[in-house]
This record gives C-alpha cells, sequence and structure tokens, in this order.
C-alpha cells in the first residue's frame, strides 16, 4: 500500500489557544470536508470561535495576499486572539445580519438578479429606450453640456464643446423609492411659541443642542418673534432654504431648512432601522403614501412602456419568483443565451432554498432575519468552487418544521461538493445531520468558553453536557387550557399575501401564530392587528449600539445609577459617565487607546491611566455602598439584583431593571459588558428586557426563541406564563414546537408561502391541532410531542 502524498494529509482545521471574548484557551480539531455542528447555551462562545477567531483570521490572511494600495481600500481586520491557527481554507460567512435597509435596497438589487434583468430587457425589450442603466430605478437620467478648456502647454489653450447624457430608470417624483412622504409642521414645532422659548418637538432637537443653536443663532431670525409670525421670507428660510454657511461663535457651520434637514436625517432611513423613539415621531409626523405617478414600481414611464412579450420590468419584478422562474424559461432568444441560463440558476436558487415566493421589489428591509439569511446563500448554490469553508449562524432561523429539512438537504449538498461546512445551531433537527459536534459551555458568559464535549452526535447524546440531555427534550400538550378574557377583531386583512383574512385573537391567554415561511405571520400579527395604546411589539429588529454601549446604557439603568452616586458623594451626575465628564481624558472614556497603522490593523492597547476603567481616577474616589462606579458596570446582573435591592445603594428604578434582566435569563452577563460582543440570543433576550417595562396589555413577540439553546426555551416559556398570569395578553409569532405545544391558542397561516398561504388553516387549543393533524403544522407538532 502507497503512502499518502503528503498534500492529503492536511485534513484538520487546528485552533490552539483561542482567547477571543469568553473563549479559555480553548483547542480544537475539525475535521475538514465534514459537517461540524457547534452548539452550546446562548452566550457560551460558539460565535466567539467560528466567527470571530476561524472566519476572521481566513478573511484577514486572504487580505493580505492582495497589494498594500489595494489592502488600503479594504476594512482593517485584527488578528484573533489565539495562538495557533492551522489548516484554514477560504471561508464564506453566512451571518444573520439583517441586509440593508436603505429605502432603495430591494431582494432584485440585493441577489444581482436585477442587474441581469435589466440586460436582458436592454437588449430584448420593445421599444429600445437605452442601456442597462435605462431600467435602473437607482440611476436618474442626467443630461449637460459646456465648454472644456484643455491645455496644451506653451501658452496654447483650445475650448471644446462638451455634452454628456445618461439615460437612467429612476422615477423623478419619488426618486425611485416608490413612496411619497408629506410631512405635518404642527408635529415639528409649536408656532406660537419663539426660537427663544424652545418650539420644537423632533426628538434630538433639544434646547441647548448644536441643531437647534444653528437655527437660532443663524441670524436670519429675531429669536423672541413667535414662528407663526414670521414673513414669507422667514418661513421659507425657516423651513426650506438651502444649505447656507454660517459662523456661530467663531465656528463655521451650514444652516440648512427644517424640511430638508428632516428628509436627510430621519426619512432617508428605512422605518424598521429607526430607534423607536424616532420611529413613534416618524409615524406621528409622516404620511407614506405610493407614488402616484408610477405607481410604487419606482420607474419611470420609459421604463414601464418598454417590454419584451407584454411585460415590463416592473410586472417582472412584481412577480413571485417562482412565478418569473416560469416566464424566463418561457423565453427563446439565443442572442442571450448565456444571461438566461444564469438568469434561470439564479431564480432557481430562490425556489430551492424556500424563497420562491418573495418577488424581486420587495423592500430588502422588510425581509425577517431567516429570509435575509436564506437571500446571502442565493449566490453560493451551484457554486463551482471545492474545499472552501462555509460558515453558517443558524441557518434555521425563522424556518418552519417543515422548512427545515430543505435547510439541511442544502447544508449536506456543500459537503457532499468536498468543502467544510461549520454551523452554529440550536435545533436538534440540524445537530442530527452533523458528522462531528463541538459542544460549547457549561455556562453562558464568564461560566462559559471551554469546550465540553467533542465528537459524533450519538455519543453527544450520551455525554452528560446540558446539550446532550436536552437534545431529547419533548414538550407535553397542557392538560388545562386558560380561557380567554376576551378577543382581538381582526376583519377583511389583505397586507401582503393575506387573502381577505377574518380572525379574532384571544385576549388573557397565551396565542401562538404559525405556519410556513411567507405564510404571512408576519402580515397577520405586525400589518393587521390595530395598534391601540398598549400593544408592545418586541421585533427581530438587532439591537444596535458600538463598543461603549452597553447593557446598563442600553436599558437605562445608567441613569438612576448615576444620580445615586451623585446625591451621595454631592457632585453632578455626569462625573458617572463614561462617554461625558468622568471620562479617562487619555482614552476618552474607550478603555483602549487605538494605534492607527494604515494598511496593517489597529492596535489597540489597554489604557494605562484608567487600566481599562474608562473613567478618571478622580471619578473612582466617589463611592456608593462601598463600591466606586466602575466597580458596579463590574458587576454581574445576579450580584446587582442584591446590591440594589437594600442598604445603603438600594435603588429601586434600578433594582427593577435588573430583576427584569435576571427574569429573562441574563443574569450572568456584566452590567458594562460592550453590546458588541453580545450574541444574537443575548441582544434579544436583552431587547425583551426592556421591554417588559412597557405599559401594556397585550404582548407581541415575534420568534422570541431565535438564538436560544434548548435549555434555555423552559425558562423563556416560564416567563411567558408569567406575563399572561399576570393579565397581559401574549400574542407570540413561532416555529418552536416546544412553544407551539405551551399555547392555550393556536392560529396557522398556510397551506404553503406567498399566493399559496395567507389563509387561516386552523384554529384551536395544540391538542386539537395535533388531533386533526390537518396542516403541515399539525403533523410535525405531533411528531414532536409523540402524539
Amino acid at each position: 500500500m502507497t503512502e499518502p502524498h503528503v498534500a492529503d494529509t492536511h485534513d484538520l482545521i487546528r485552533v490552539y489557544g483561542a482567547r477571543e471574548n469568553n473563549l479559555k484557551d480553548v483547542s480544537i480539531e475539525i475535521p475538514k470536508r465534514r459537517l461540524t455542528v457547534f452548539t452550546g447555551v446562548s452566550g457560551s462562545g460558539k460565535s466567539s470561535l467560528v466567527f470571530d477567531t476561524i472566519a476572521a483570521e481566513s478573511q484577514r490572511l486572504i487580505n493580505e495576499t492582495y497589494s498594500a494600495f489595494v489592502q488600503g481600500f479594504m476594512p482593517n481586520l485584527a488578528r484573533p486572539e489565539v495562538d495557533v491557527l492551522d489548516g484554514l481554507t477560504t471561508a464564506i460567512t453566512v451571518d444573520q445580519q439583517r441586509m440593508g435597509s436603505d429605502p432603495r435596497s430591494t431582494v432584485g438589487t440585493a441577489t444581482d438578479a436585477n442587474a441581469m434583468l435589466r440586460i436582458l430587457f436592454s437588449r430584448l425589450a420593445e421599444p429600445h429606450i437605452g442601456p442597462p442603466s435605462a431600467y435602473s430605478f437607482n440611476v436618474a437620467s442626467v443630461s449637460a453640456s459646456g465648454g472644456l478648456t484643455v491645455d496644451r502647454g506653451a501658452d496654447r489653450t483650445k475650448t471644446e464643446k462638451v455634452t454628456f447624457s445618461r439615460t437612467g430608470g429612476m422615477c423623478t417624483h419619488c426618486e425611485g423609492r416608490g413612496r411619497v412622504s408629506d410631512i405635518d409642521l404642527t408635529q415639528l414645532y409649536d408656532d406660537s411659541k419663539s426660537l427663544a422659548e424652545d418650539p420644537f418637538t423632533i426628538p434630538t432637537y433639544t434646547g441647548d443642542g448644536w441643531v437647534v443653536r444653528v437655527i437660532t443663532e443663524s441670524g436670519f431670525f429675531d429669536k423672541n418673534k413667535p414662528i407663526r409670525e414670521y414673513t414669507k421670507k422667514e418661513r421659507h428660510d425657516f423651513l426650506y432654504r438651502e444649505p447656507t454657511k454660517v459662523k456661530i461663535n467663531g465656528v463655521n457651520l451650514t444652516y440648512e431648512g427644517l424640511i430638508p434637514k428632516l428628509q436627510k436625517s430621519f426619512l432617508s432611513k428605512d422605518r424598521e432601522s429607526m430607534q423607536p423613539h424616532i420611529r413613534a415621531f416618524v409615524d406621528r409626523a409622516v404620511t407614506f403614501a405610493v407614488c402616484p405617478e408610477c405607481e410604487g414600481t419606482r420607474l419611470s414611464a420609459p421604463a414601464r412602456s418598454s417590454k419584451i412579450g407584454g411585460v415590463s420590468i416592473a410586472d417582472a419584478c412584481a412577480m413571485e419568483i417562482r412565478d418569473l422562474a416560469e416566464w424566463v424559461r418561457g423565453l427563446d432568444a439565443p442572442s442571450v443565451a448565456p444571461l438566461l441560463e444564469k438568469l434561470r440558476h439564479s431564480l432557481d436558487s430562490f425556489e430551492e432554498i424556500g424563497l420562491g415566493y418573495l418577488s424581486l421589489d420587495r423592500a430588502s428591509g422588510t425581509l425577517s432575519g431567516g429570509e435575509a439569511q436564506r437571500i446571502k446563500m442565493v449566490r453560493h448554490l451551484g457554486s463551482s468552487l471545492t474545499d472552501v469553508t462555509y460558515v453558517f449562524d443558524e441557518p434555521t432561523v425563522g424556518l418552519h418544521p417543515h422548512d427545515i429539512q430543505r435547510m439541511n438537504n442544502l447544508l449536506l449538498r456543500l459537503r457532499d461538493k468536498g468543502n467544510t461546512v461549520l454551523v452554529v445551531e440550536h435545533k436538534p433537527e440540524t445537530i442530527a445531520i452533523a458528522d462531528h459536534v463541538v459542544d460549547l459551555g457549561p455556562g453562558a458568559g464568564a461560566a462559559g468558553g471551554t469546550v465540553c464535549f467533542e465528537g459524533t452526535v450519538e455519543d453527544l447524546r450520551g455525554s452528560d453536557t446540558v446539550t446532550g440531555r436536552h437534545l431529547d427534550d419533548r414538550a407535553k400538550l397542557k392538560d388545562t387550557v386558560r380561557t380567554p378574557t376576551g378577543t382581538l377583531e381582526i376583519r377583511g386583512a389583505t397586507a401582503n399575501n393575506l387573502q381577505d383574512v377574518d380572525v379574532d385573537i384571544p385576549l388573557g391567554v397565551l396565542c401562538v401564530v404559525t405556519g410556513v415561511a411567507g405564510s404571512g405571520k408576519s402580515s397577520l400579527v405586525h400589518g393587521s392587528i390595530p395598534a391601540p395604546e398598549g400593544v408592545v411589539s418586541v421585533d427581530q429588529t438587532p439591537i444596535r449600539g458600538s463598543r461603549r454601549s452597553n447593557p446598563a446604557t442600553y436599558t437605562g439603568l445608567l441613569e438612576p445609577v448615576r444620580k445615586a452616586f451623585a446625591k451621595a458623594n454631592g457632585v453632578k451626575p455626569a462625573l458617572f459617565s463614561a462617554n461625558s465628564e468622568g471620562a479617562c481624558p487619555t482614552c476618552n472614556g474607550a478603555g483602549v487607546v487605538y494605534t492607527d497603522l494604515a494598511i496593517m490593523q489597529s492596535v489597540a492597547t489597554t489604557c494605562e491611566d484608567c487600566g481599562g476603567k474608562r473613567f478618571d481616577a478622580s471619578v473612582l474616589e466617589y463611592r456608593l455602598g462601598g463600591r466606586d462606579i466602575s466597580e458596579v458596570l463590574a458587576m454581574p446582573v445576579t450580584e446587582a439584583e442584591e446590591f440594589f435591592r437594600e442598604g445603603e445603594a438600594r435603588i429601586p428604578a434600578a433594582h427593577r431593571i435588573v430583576q427584569r434582566m435576571a427574569d429573562v435569563g441574563l443574569g450572568y452577563l456584566t452590567l458594562g459588558q460592550p453590546l458588541t460582543t453580545l450574541s444574537g440570543g443575548e441582544r434579544q433576550r436583552l431587547k425583551l428586557a426592556v421591554h417588559m417595562a412597557d405599559k401594556g396589555g397585550v404582548y407581541v413577540l415575534d420568534e422570541p426563541t431565535t438564538g436560544l439553546h434548548l435549555a434555555d426555551v423552559e425558562p423563556l416559556l416560564g416567563l411567558l406564563d408569567r406575563l399572561v398570569d399576570s393579565g397581559k395578553s401574549v400574542i407570540v409569532i413561532e416555529h418552536h414546537q416546544a412553544v407551539m405545544a405551551h399555547a392555550d391558542w393556536i392560529i396557522d397561516l398556510g397551506p404553503g408561502a406567498g399566493h399559496d398561504g395567507g389563509r387561516i388553516v386552523f384554529e384551536g387549543t395544540p391538542a386539537e391541532l395535533v388531533a386533526s393533524r390537518s396542516t403541515l403544522t399539525g403533523e410535525h407538532l405531533a411528531a414532536y410531542v409523540g402524539g
């Protein structure tokens, strides 16, 4: 028998001494060309190992192969905290980051399908109106002419006449957004007040802020004159003036009318990506309507008039992708055969991953996390690359049990082509198909970061790890269900794909809305439930924050704590903020000092003056309950709950907040841990903890089990029970069978996705659903509870 070639011996990815985030010198060997699943409770270090160590180093090494000039345009990636990383291959990451929520971004623009359609129409459509850009709603038509002076040296200059034109497909009325906005001026300011009396009701437009100072001190207005008494010119300058340079206190600034300023700062963003208080203001002050000129298609009249067989590019983008694929298959045009083949393959990939129900004109900001993640997979399906490492972050998020099998088949296909597939996952159905399992833990945060188990799925079942013990967990149907105290009536709902749905949602109980991805669950719950006062909605939009944000700042906990410190020591509250007066002057309150090395990675070193505590030394002399502010921020939630409960440091407002954080299972987090280091599941629960303080009678939760380990689902169900028992109504959009089994009432939508869905296929108790097995959900739930 011949010895294997030396090149065939590199069949492991070796990681030695990984210390990113909470990893504690982790050393593992991962087999190549196999499917490896990483499990463990939320916050145990899975993403730190897979994304922040293995995938990050692979990307950094690839970037280093480019010239210094090219690297100057690329993000600087730091080398992960690890001793040895060996056997890496090119890594392609497919994460859960929501897609850009720019109003101009659609499914078509995000996947290159639109680019191919535009070329197709520019070649085949009649009448011919121009190049591919003529069919793009992101390109405006431009034309210009003038004289160009060319210097030929030795006092010889020549003026040449130059003309330039570009044909675009943008609707000029809505600027390619498909919607137009109208601003209600009464919601922006109180016109009976003068500028000196702080008339604005716009978030961030506070009395002493720079935004207001520029308006007040611009010199265009009498600051003591009520706004309603402005002359025509003053009113125009106040609302619509073009950007103008002004000098205030010796500083050069730009003054701009209120309306264009608001349009740039607030209205250019997608509503879904706004912070809650900004979104509430926009909902109050701005009315959005479908653009009357392009009827929401975003395209100019010429682009809509140019057609292939009676179908315009607007019609094509509005079709469900599976119908569009059929239409493309029916085209016979040898002159564009390679393009048609590529377009067919791309559209068929959508259908393969269960997104055939989407349309290309769907705004990308409206996609769920699971849909966005699968759209990112489209470009990798059918790729001819092999020996690549594909890294997935919970690819089954937002998937009904029926759809998980389809996702599993895709992961196995990628592996069978000779690729290494690394998956961070909690769902037992996906863990079951793994060739190799790495279980991290045993706990979360500081209690995690070690490898508890490596081996096969069978061995995991026999191991005494948290994942092993919970892998075969099965929920039991409840013996008795609660009786509703009332109903929320929805009549004639037609949002998105809903087909004139009438349904009564019971109140005072735990009601679960389920159905396959794309069946219309979110459209029914978020788009059709009347939004009276008292409806608290916790959706999937991720928490955003810099490394200066932490649980204490995000939850509002820091505010009462700062005031208590200030009161106890007789000083200003601003001293106890690392983002304000109390910041260490050397690192500006960041705790680390960055050295920029241009094309090389930036170096972050712990600040020598504050030792990473972020505060000025003089601030740390002030104490509350025997602790300084940096020691309070270093406390885990469970310890803080005790600290704020009694004694000198008793702060009822702070105690209530940390108690809610403990209720959602975040007792191990430290108050000052940067938000950028939290896992997806931790962020979701932190958001839930904040919303639990809202004064509402109806809670609407969108997939609260996202990012939760099997062991964490039980405490979540306990939390939902406590909410219902305290008199709240809880409506949950969910695919997790344990949550369905725990419900008092189930509303199942379907039977399929897109135009095959949008109908109510079952209403009743979980026991009735299992007994009837009349829907896909019923079959999967029956199998889950052993019915």
